[in-house]
């Protein structure tokens, strides 16, 4: 039990949503931000609280050959404390920026409460990056610490930069090893933050311009995801799980606070390869009640036909993007749950989301979670409508769940930040009971023969035809309609990228799809994606620019197929 005023503060919140967890619209009666005070920890505040004495699991990290790690919240509770404490000795203070680039591990998380603890702030990294990469984001975040698992930190050796260097799992020259934490004291470290200092950053994924560094401060993500644990509806001794790899908000988002805002386990299943069987097995084996999964790792299920239903399993999942509706309705008719779908952004924590106990309307990613409020923006007038740009109002009260603003960059701020309103740059409509439904990013959705087309849903309904497991949908330039629909098609295991498969592709659009929203053109593409799995849908569109006028040697078109045409 939390014993710091703050703390009961935060309590009393989290369990009126878990009170009315079932009732959004009681919840969203009833609740209201916690307030905190001017100087609010989570990890001290809440996470201690909670963890003190409790021997229950608190995290559960399995290896793909079997080994496994687990952690109490009393042993995380006083493993953090220790980091905390040496990490103050390696001259580690408040505000330093600490670079975290370590894998699904054990330590990951116990660095992540450390940090907190002493008022430092957590730049997670994607162990993907390389060097290059990594030299950009340690100059534009003045990172002060790097901890790096033992495979990583040989990125690390060009940069002459006065750097204290931390390795994971190893020893290494000129490096201080983690594992000296385990000599350190286990009492708090003491250290007092105000709830407006920077607590974590993230370099958003980039899909259309080089990342935005966005930060949160010991209220933002802390508190703002009591949203977030609302929409996934993890229970306290929960067992949950989340497919995320560290380096994105979305690891933040379901791997670290929500569950332990829920007094839950968080269980990790590490893997070099997906393989759907395994997968399946482990979610069995743990009695994972709450599971969240990319729509990558859906559509990948549906491929390998696993319709035994793991046991624990209550609520499923999905975030990254939107879910097409045929995979929602493959699961539910298989394994009896439907799939949940949510809505946020780094900047955000969720705000929209289909919430437990509440009845789905297809295609819908749900309604505004408790403590939210959203509206669509026309983009021409700039008045709400049924139709537009997902906003938040910013005037009287600025929400609480987002970010500040954009690290050292005023004019992108700006850009989404004006007029009383926070913009999302995402597209959606609303209809009468409060709905709303996905249509795409403000410069993915494009005119073919003036008519509006969202990539989202001619996506949706390709994802019907068995040969597709994935699509990414853009305008091609045309002069006679301005655009023509053109989809990049990753194929289903087996299925032949040849002529034939195009041609029932693109039959099957043009029996399921209005005419200006019929794919006149295919092709058989590894489609790019971000570090989070989100299409880079702005790659796709500069390669159909770069092709203007001509033809794609690889792409299939109607004219192709004469009883096609027309």
């Amino acid at each position: 039990m939390p014993h710091s005023a703050a703390g009961l503060a935060y309590r009393e919140a989290r369990d009126t949503l878990l009170a009315h967890s079932h009732d959004v619209e009681a919840a969203r009666d009833a609740f209201s931000w916690p307030d905190v005070g001017p100087h609010f920890n989570w990890a001290v505040d809440w996470f201690d609280g909670i963890a003190e004495g409790n021997d229950r699991v608190a995290l559960r990290v399995v290896e793909e050959d079997g080994s496994e790690a687990s952690r109490t919240f009393d042993e995380m509770r006083r493993r953090s404390n220790r980091v905390a404490n040496w990490l103050i000795a390696q001259g580690v203070g408040r505000g330093d920026r600490v670079m975290l680039m370590i894998d699904n591990r054990v330590e990951l998380w116990e660095a992540m409460l450390g940090i907190m603890k002493i008022g430092a702030v957590i730049l997670p990294t994607s162990v993907v990056l390389g060097a290059d990469d990594l030299a950009e984001r340690i100059d534009r975040a003045g990172i002060r610490v790097v901890i790096a698992d033992q495979d990583d930190a040989a990125k690390f050796d060009g940069f002459d930069l006065d750097l204290v260097r931390i390795v994971v799992g190893a020893s290494r020259a000129g490096w201080v090893s983690f594992t000296d934490a385990d000599a350190a004291s286990d009492a708090a470290p003491g250290i007092v933050v105000d709830s407006t200092d920077t607590s974590i950053v993230y370099f958003t994924s980039g899909t259309t311009s080089r990342p935005k560094m966005v930060e949160h401060t010991h209220l933002s993500y802390p508190v703002g995801h009591l949203s977030t644990t609302y929409w996934i509806g993890v229970r306290p001794g929960d067992v949950h799980m989340t497919i995320s790899a560290p380096g994105w908000g979305k690891h933040a988002w379901s791997l670290f606070f929500a569950p332990w805002i829920a007094e839950a386990t968080i269980f990790v299943y590490n893997y070099g390869r997906f393989d759907a069987g395994a997968l399946v097995a482990q979610l069995d084996r743990a009695g994972v009640n709450s599971f969240c999964a990319p729509p990558t790792v859906w559509r990948m299920l549906i491929q390998a036909d696993l319709e035994q239903r793991p046991r624990g399993l209550r609520e499923l999942l999905s975030a990254g993007e939107p879910l097409n509706p045929e995979v929602i309705a493959t699961i539910e008719r298989w394994w009896g749950i439907q799939i949940r779908d949510g809505y946020g952004q780094t900047e955000l924590t969720a705000v929209v989301g289909n919430t437990p106990g509440v009845a789905l309307k297809p295609g819908s990613m749900g309604r505004a979670l408790p403590g939210v409020d959203v509206v669509l923006l026309d983009p021409v007038t700039g008045e709400i409508a049924d139709e537009g740009e997902i906003c938040l109002p910013t005037h009287p009260v600025r929400p609480l769940n987002l970010m500040p603003g954009y690290i050292g960059d005023a004019e992108r701020t700006a850009l989404v930040e004006y007029d009383g309103f926070y913009h999302t740059s995402d597209v959606a409509s609303r209809d009468e009971n409060g709905f709303l439904t996905f249509i795409g990013r403000t410069d993915d959705v494009f005119k073919a023969s003036d008519y509006k087309v969202s990539p989202f849903e001619v996506e949706s309904i390709l994802l019907e035809h068995p040969a597709v497991a994935e699509a990414g949908v853009v305008g091609a330039p045309d002069e006679l309609r301005l655009n023509i629909v053109k989809a990049y098609v990753h194929l289903a295991a087996g299925a032949p990228a040849d002529a034939e498969t195009a041609r029932s592709i693109l039959a099957h659009a043009r029996e399921h799809l209005p005419p200006y929203m019929r794919v006149r053109r295919v092709e058989f593409f590894e489609l790019p994606k971000t570090i989070s799995g989100k299409i880079r849908r702005v790659e796709l569109r500069e390669r159909e620019i770069a092709h203007a006028g001509g033809r794609i040697e690889s792409e299939f078109r109607e004219s192709d197929f004469p009883g096609l045409k027309g």
